[in-house]
């Protein structure tokens, strides 16, 4: 019998069973399709040794006129710009107060009590205190987080034990920062815990505490963010680095800016300032379907007038608009069940006009949509979605295995980017039974093909004002993608395990058995940065379709078999040829690396096989 040439389609399926998936690829991790052909994807390594508090769910990147290559960080506990691998603490203040005596120590702990009637605060918050004279041997001048219960005193952590049991710190001045937010969704059940009249009277209702989302976008040089559901900040980029961000209606000439909103966005065109999800003008009353703008070029005037071009739209489909993301000559905005198009018709026509571009559709999160290619990409909450001019779904050949597999309360956490080098959108979200994204899903649409894994990644961003991706990781700290081969997360490379595995394939027709004793694997290890990258190529037999796979695997030998290239033979880049002894009637392929510094490239593997009966 010749050899026979191992020929499968690109992408991974896992739509129908392995046997009916014959000729395609069925289970994978950290690989990628590019050609056509497998191979591992690049590792990843952080930008510096530095961490940041809490969980990040926002990455934003910017230059600034004095050339400041920044990026803004938004993470359930603070905002942080970093520049250089460096975060610097921006967090908006949400009140400052001048207290008495405050502190109140006990000898040998160091546990402080804090009294402010003023109250505002909640459990996590930070606070710095100023102008403190010593209590209990404690000077508690500098930035403390809060512990929290009910009444109007709190607790904090002074890192030292007091040395007395007293009362004091003299005139101290308490300046609290805004509110922090949950790191994930929080179920919440019994009463209160959804609006008035949703539940059976004496029974107890359900709903969540939404976990702490952010929206940013620079406006020009400076940086205008927010929480979903809290203020407008702004950052002033000639304050400098240790300047903090201020609340947008501070600003010199502010008119009405919104006081709540969900999202925000700066146009391209002509530089209006959206929120979405705001309270309306001359209200505090926020309606999760309004849209209002600031004036065209001033980020701080939101009062309409014959002589500015500030306005409002209230759309009607869906009950909260969800995100919003600039596209080529038009903003997209979706609700929870609509998407709409907003297109700049000048200031005698509205200023801004929306149109409805697609109904009956869901979305996951807010940070669920990627624009690639001129194509916005986006997760529902069923299916995948694509809007190029068009709302409609994005056949995927993953759509079961993700959403049959989904922990439905962390819809919230899903997060998506692009990986334009590869011509990939990136999906991040929670598996069932994990409160924490542990699981990617990939579309390359440039090859129309889908492939799968298992990374924790909170935030993602594709600039191109930076040489790699950029991923938020739950070490809090960022990392470049596609630098190196490893895993450089802690500052230690470790060894990153990709694999790929195909359904079975018929070996001959199928009806009799076969035995396979050699391989030609067609492996290339371009980009290892090894003397001698190696990888395993597995045969995995059965003796029935639908079986399993046969265990014994192999049959008085080895069905599995060490590809290495190695620097005595530079000529080669994969190895020539593998024994083994397998026998069945369908075969798998399963090919992975677990070593550092490994870079491989599957092509066509041929296979020396010769019948061997019926049984």
């Amino acid at each position: 019998m010749p050899l026979q040439k191992v020929r499968l389609a690109p992408g991974v399926n896992r739509e129908n069973t392995r046997y009916t998936n014959e000729g395609r690829w069925y289970e994978c991790d950290k690989i990628r399709f590019r050609q056509g052909s497998p191979e591992k994807i690049g590792g990843w390594t952080r930008i510096s040794a530095d961490t940041y508090l809490g969980v990040c769910r926002s990455l934003w990147n910017w230059v600034t006129l004095g050339s400041q290559n920044l990026i803004g960080v938004g993470t359930n506990l603070k905002f942080y710009l970093n520049q250089g691998g460096s975060y610097y603490d921006v967090t908006p203040l949400r009140d400052t107060e001048t207290l008495t005596n405050p502190f109140s120590t006990t000898s040998g702990s160091p546990l402080v009590d804090v009294t402010d009637a003023a109250g505002g605060y909640i459990d996590g918050d930070f606070v710095t205190f100023s102008g403190a004279t010593a209590v209990g041997g404690l000077t508690l001048n500098g930035e403390y987080q809060i512990s929290y219960s009910v009444g109007t005193t709190y607790t904090i952590d002074a890192g030292t034990p007091a040395s007395s049991t007293a009362t004091g710190g003299g005139t101290v001045t308490a300046a609290y920062q805004i509110n922090v937010g949950p790191a994930f969704t929080v179920p919440l059940t019994g009463w209160g815990s959804s609006s008035w009249g949703s539940g059976t009277w004496g029974v107890g209702t359900s709903s969540t505490d939404a976990l702490r989302l952010w929206s940013q976008a620079n406006f020009g040089e400076d940086l205008v963010f927010g929480p979903r559901g809290g203020q407008i900040y702004y950052w002033d980029a000639t304050g400098g680095l240790a300047t903090r961000a201020v609340a947008l209606s501070t600003l010199g000439g502010a008119s009405n800016t919104p006081t709540v909103q969900n999202h925000i966005l700066v146009s391209d065109i002509s530089r209006f300032v959206f929120a979405f999800g705001c309270n309306e003008l001359g209200t505090s009353i926020q309606d999760p379907m309004l849209i209002r703008w600031s004036d065209q070029e001033d980020a701080a005037n939101w009062t309409p007038a014959a002589t500015n071009q500030a306005g409002d739209l209230r759309l009607s489909r869906g009950s909260e608009i969800v995100t919003a993301a600039q596209s080529r000559q038009e903003v997209l905005v979706w609700t929870d069940s609509s998407l709409y198009s907003l297109q700049y018709v000048g200031a005698g026509a509205g200023v801004w006009a929306a149109q409805l571009v697609g109904e009956n559709i869901s979305i996951a999160s807010q940070n669920a949509v990627a624009y690639a290619n001129g194509v916005a990409y986006w997760m529902g909450k069923d299916k995948f979605y694509r809007y190029d001019g068009r709302a409609q779904p994005l056949p995927s050949d993953l759509r079961r295995f993700v959403f049959d597999n989904m922990n439905t309360s962390q819809y919230l956490q899903v997060t998506a980017g692009t990986n334009e080098a590869y011509h990939e959108v990136w999906w991040f979200y929670c598996s069932a039974g994990s409160t924490e994204n542990d699981r990617y899903v990939v579309y390359n649409y440039v090859e129309n093909v889908w492939y799968y894994g298992e990374l924790g990644r909170t935030a993602w961003l594709d600039s191109g004002l930076r040489n790699y991706p950029l991923a938020a990781t739950y070490q809090n700290n960022l990392v470049n993608h596609e630098e190196g081969n490893d895993d450089n997360t802690t500052g230690t490379p470790a060894a990153i395990h990709a694999f790929i595995s195909s359904s079975p394939f018929d070996l001959d027709n199928g009806d009799k058995f076969s035995f396979l004793w050699r391989v030609l694997p067609d492996v290339t290890f371009d980009g290892s940065d090894v003397a001698s990258p190696s990888m395993t190529m597995t045969l995995l037999p059965m003796v029935n379709a639908g079986s399993g796979y046969t265990s014994p695997a192999s049959v008085g030998g080895t069905d599995a078999a060490t590809v290495t290239r190695t620097t005595t033979v530079p000529i080669e880049a994969f190895t020539g040829q593998v024994y083994v002894r397998v026998r069945g009637r369908q075969l798998a392929i399963k090919v992975e690396s677990t070593a550092l510094g490994v870079r491989w490239q599957l092509g066509n593997p041929r296979l020396d096989i010769r019948p061997d009966g019926r049984r």
